[in-house]
């Protein structure tokens, strides 16, 4: 039964990175006949693209709060690969990724055609970092940054950097905060989570192999930048999502890497 269901649920997540191959080249033949990037076409098409994928993947999906009316920042925590196609079928959004998501196949080439933004870890690029996250919060395309810096496995928070939140600060854009949570039978999932020398087709075979998980979007009220200096807004997103996963215990526990 395991073997008939992992054969199905295969099939099913290729004709989708099929199709969404087909999208990416499309993306770029559009764009080289107009001259230009299209940035509001790739985040419409990527929307479509990862809602189509995330129902290929086996999670049930919960959702609470409201979407934002206006282009803000948005900030979660990081448990997995799988936070990207979750959280990027709400709205059409962008990210910023780590650089070595590029390096992988199909899902770094993907990501690239996607408007994904890649950060290199200690490269010091942070000031052309905020001025590319300035140019599309200014162009009215919402981004979605994981301020943790890394994936873990959800039982706690690690601490939110906020060096990449000078953007929302200096535009006075609001931070949209987001909790995401996933659950097996009621428990926190232990299979879920993306972290350590893990590969990405060996974690993936594991959820296909495996039963439906739950997944717990919470989407937060959106806090205001306007005053405040990137640590003091890291550590009010870092307060209001770890009170969404864990409840109102104690802060510095939450916020433990």
């Amino acid at each position: 039964m395991t073997s008939v269901r992992l054969a199905l649920r295969l099939l099913r997540l290729s004709l989708v990175l099929v199709l969404g191959g087909l999208l990416g080249g499309l993306i770029s033949l559009l764009e080289r006949l107009r001259g230009a990037e299209q940035p509001a076409l790739r985040q419409r098409l990527t929307r479509w693209f990862m809602a189509r994928l995330s129902n290929a993947l086996p999670y049930r999906l919960r959702i609470t709060g409201q979407l934002p009316e206006q282009p803000m920042l948005w900030v979660a925590n990081h448990v997995s690969w799988a936070d990207i196609p979750l959280l990027g079928q709400l709205t059409p959004l962008s990210f910023l990724s780590k650089a070595e998501v590029r390096s992988w196949p199909l899902a770094g080439w993907l990501a690239h055609k996607a408007g994904t933004l890649f950060i290199r870890r200690g490269a010091g690029d942070s000031q052309w970092l905020n001025q590319q996250l300035q140019r599309y919060l200014k162009d009215g395309r919402p981004l979605l940054l994981f301020p943790e810096g890394t994936t873990h496995d959800g039982s706690t928070l690690r601490t939110f950097h906020g060096r990449l939140l000078s953007s929302a600060i200096e535009l006075q854009i609001p931070l949209q905060p987001v909790a995401i949570r996933y659950l097996h039978r009621g428990q926190p999932c232990s299979l879920s989570p993306f972290v350590g020398d893990d590969d990405m087709l060996s974690h993936l075979l594991r959820l296909l192999r495996g039963e439906v998980r739950d997944v717990e979007i919470h989407l937060l009220p959106p806090l205001c930048s306007r005053g405040l200096n990137r640590n003091q807004l890291a550590r009010q997103a870092q307060q209001v999502i770890g009170n969404a996963l864990y409840g109102e215990r104690d802060e510095q526990a939450a916020a433990a890497a």
